[in-house]
């Protein structure tokens, strides 16, 4: 059962009812950091793939299964939180050639609309910030289900995905290669796995 709900068969005539465990689900959510994990894929010297994630962060959703265009999420990140596995590079990711987290300490998404693609699958579009820029960003999303933990909290899970073009934000810095070609590429590959906990 999907969050943002189904589209309607354009040959139904009929009006389509609330599925009641959809409803059900009709809330306010706390992503759990514990669970979720916000993630990067970049291309380096062109030949291989370099991954990070950000480790510091909090967001909300908010989930309307009877109107489900309502639905909104929030995610707010800390810069500084930011971690590839290298230390030289987790620095030089923090300096002024490219996110100047003492400047800009937060990146933030905000959600603007939400649509159903079939199936499980939906994708929301909202505005990014970084640097103060800001641009939309379209997120394809893969609904994983609802579940009630040992703790008796009620979860909902995401998988998500997006591209993005890191100089549309100002992140420009780059060094040619002497093969042809330049060190960080422009386009940037995200990932998302989202467990949220139904607030009280």
């Amino acid at each position: 059962m999907g969050i943002f709900g189904r589209k309607n068969d354009a040959t139904d005539t009929t009006p389509a009812a609330v599925n009641p465990e959809l409803a059900g689900l009709t809330g306010d959510y706390t992503l759990d950091p514990a669970h979720t994990s916000l993630g990067f894929t970049a291309r380096h010297a062109m030949v291989t793939n370099v991954k990070g994630s950000f480790l510091d962060f909090e967001g909300t959703l908010h989930l309307d299964g009877s109107d489900p265009s309502q639905s909104t999420a929030s995610i707010d990140v800390k810069m500084e939180s930011i971690e590839t596995g290298q230390g030289d590079r987790d620095g030089h990711l923090k300096s002024a050639d490219f996110f100047d987290v003492e400047k800009f300490p937060g990146m933030t998404f905000r959600s603007t609309s939400a649509e159903a693609l079939g199936g499980e699958d939906y994708r929301i579009t909202g505005d990014l910030t970084i640097k103060d820029v800001t641009k939309p960003l379209t997120i394809d999303l893969e609904f994983n289900g609802v579940a009630k933990d040992p703790f008796g909290n009620e979860r909902v899970g995401f998988e998500g995905k997006a591209e993005l073009h890191r100089s549309e934000w100002g992140l420009t810095w780059n060094s040619a290669l002497d093969t042809g070609g330049v060190l960080v590429s422009d386009k940037i590959k995200l990932t998302f796995d989202i467990s949220a906990i139904r607030n009280a």
